[in-house]
């Protein structure tokens, strides 16, 4: 048995009701701006960050958006199918790009890689086409 410092229940209930210090990294003149701005309007640091910490909190949960129901297989075909449309756009600027190449430079490893992403796209497009078919 370990003998120790154990800290007694009643402790340990005190320090898990504490705050949990965080600290944050600004450049020193923004540092020194709030820290002006806080005593002027005598506020303490710590509300403001707080407060801050709380409403930006409430904007980023509240921007999100339900995930999408794909509980049905028209639902789930047509977002395959709008994931085709996605990949063909891309193909489509990646086929721009490679013939933007110079002929000189058509043998290059830009030129084949292009060709290899293009051919890659056709086969995941024709799988994807496939699979939404079924």
């Amino acid at each position: 048995m370990i003998k120790g410092n154990a800290p007694t229940q009643p402790q340990q209930n005190q320090d898990s009701r504490r705050l949990k210090q965080v600290k944050v990294s600004v450049a020193a003149d923004i540092a020194s701006a709030f820290k002006g701005a806080c005593a002027v309007s005598g506020a303490s640091m710590a509300s403001e960050l707080s407060r801050f910490m709380a409403d930006y909190s409430k904007t980023g949960f509240s921007k999100r958006k339900p995930p999408p129901d794909y509980s049905t297989k028209r639902q789930r075909r047509a977002a395959i199918h709008k994931f085709v449309r996605h990949l063909e756009q891309i193909r489509d600027c990646e086929e721009q790009y490679r013939d933007r190449i110079p002929e000189n430079l058509q043998g290059a490893a830009a030129f084949d890689s292009a060709e290899e992403f293009i051919s890659s796209l056709e086969t995941a497009i024709e799988a994807l086409d496939y699979i939404a078919s079924i």
